[in-house]
């Protein structure tokens, strides 16, 4: 599987990250076998939080046995340090490892968060002290939500070597500042760092509850995916194509081979077919940031 510098990190990330929530949904035995899939396809990134279940303790044991194959992304939804050291500890015993290789503040959506979380006694302290004590190599931050935010983050943290956002043709083709993730991609290749794409096979958000209660969905995504080998390996090609370190699969497990597959026949994608994508799709519905919570 093709590999792209993650930023000035050191690090050489395939194009696809394992998101691990996918492990959440499995019993251990599962959980092990799809490790082993994505390992055995050349996967080296794996992404994990602990507000994704028991996906931590799932991941755990493969984890540990191919330490030295796998670079961990977590993260940490706390604004403050004592929050902030307290999840960084929990994490570490729940995967059952001694360093993380990349924290990421996870999820942030406003702009008084990123004032306490940069703030003296912020989260951000706490990751740099984790940083220097050696259990944190890199850091990082995650949002699903206004892009400009995102900028800002950039803009002020200036150690900030990894972000995460969503990018897929429906947020690409709608022409406004808040689906405007395009930015925070070029401002961050200018500042040399690190590129996740989330939400690359976002279909749209679920139908209103009323007619699909949460149980009755057959994903365990929090938006409806696209669902066929097709479809998915032109939503990797594009998200691929925009220059992203690295696309995260869904969260479903039974997209994840879909996935792993489109990854591993990935040669690009020209910019008629990506223009065409965007077109087909510019106005369905956009999960993102319009729906930014589980």
């Amino acid at each position: 599987m093709q590999t792209r510098p993650l930023g000035e990190t050191g690090h050489d990330s395939t194009v696809m990250t394992f998101g691990a929530i996918a492990l959440n949904w499995l019993e251990q035995e599962g959980a092990d076998q799809l490790v082993e899939l994505v390992l055995d396809r050349g996967v080296n990134h794996f992404d994990v939080a602990p507000t994704y279940g028991d996906a931590e303790l799932k991941l755990g044991p493969k984890l540990r046995q191919h330490r030295d194959e796998i670079f961990l992304g977590c993260k940490t939804q706390e604004r403050g340090y004592e929050g902030a050291r307290r999840k960084l500890d929990r994490s570490l015993t729940r995967l059952g490892i001694d360093t993380i290789d990349l924290y990421q503040i996870h999820g942030l959506e406003y702009e008084d968060e990123l004032d306490e979380i940069t703030a003296e006694g912020g989260a951000l302290e706490a990751i740099r002290e984790a940083k220097r004590d050696g259990l944190v190599d890199h850091v990082g931050l995650t949002s699903h939500g206004d892009p400009g935010l995102i900028l800002d983050a950039i803009d002020r943290i200036d150690d900030l070597e990894t972000v995460m956002f969503p990018l897929n043709p429906v947020v690409a083709g709608k022409d406004d500042a808040e689906h405007d993730y395009e930015a925070v991609l070029d401002q961050a290749e200018e500042a040399g760092i690190g590129t996740l794409g989330i939400k690359a096979f976002a279909k749209g958000p679920w139908p209103a509850t009323d007619d699909l209660p949460e149980e009755d969905r057959p994903y365990a995504n929090w938006y409806e995916p696209i669902d066929t080998p097709d479809e998915i390996r032109a939503r990797f090609d594009f998200a691929a194509a925009q220059g992203l370190s690295t696309v995260v699969s869904p969260g479903d497990p039974k997209l994840v081979a879909m996935v792993l597959d489109a990854a591993t026949r990935y040669d690009g994608m020209d910019e008629a077919a990506q223009r065409s994508l965007i077109e087909r799709l510019r106005h369905e519905r956009s999960p993102v940031p319009e729906q930014l919570h589980h």
